[in-house]
């Protein structure tokens, strides 16, 4: 099964969001990551956990606080390539691309969806 098949639309936001709108974001949308975009090119990553992390201090930017180089997969690679990558990286949330184009996002969650496609050593 293609990554495509199964992947969800992303939520992108600008790198100067403060950590506050990116938490309301997150919670209208019920969703765990944002991916973190400047002129259409993938920044980064910044997820539930790491606003979490700096519940102390919304006010501070998205940019200082996500995930920079950010693990991607093609829309058209096999889930179970998402499914290694995601466990070899020890991460929950991949960002989806097609011709080097943000198109969607495909999660650990969206994976146990689809138990037959991946790897019994999938574990996160």
């Amino acid at each position: 099964m293609k990554v495509r098949e199964v992947m969800k639309k992303a939520v992108a936001i600008e790198n100067d969001v403060s950590l506050r709108e990116a938490a309301k974001i997150m919670s209208k949308n019920n969703i765990g990551s944002l991916i973190v975009v400047h002129e259409e090119t993938i920044r980064g990553i910044v997820t539930e956990k790491d606003i979490t992390k700096n519940a102390d201090n919304l006010s501070k930017r998205v940019s200082s606080v996500m995930v920079r180089n950010t693990i991607t997969i093609d829309a058209e690679d096999e889930i179970s390539n998402a499914a290694e990558l995601m466990a070899k990286n020890k991460i929950k949330h991949l960002p989806v691309l097609k011709n080097d184009k943000l198109v969607g996002i495909i999660t650990s969650g969206d994976l146990l969806q689809e138990p037959e496609d991946i790897d019994e050593d999938f574990a996160i």
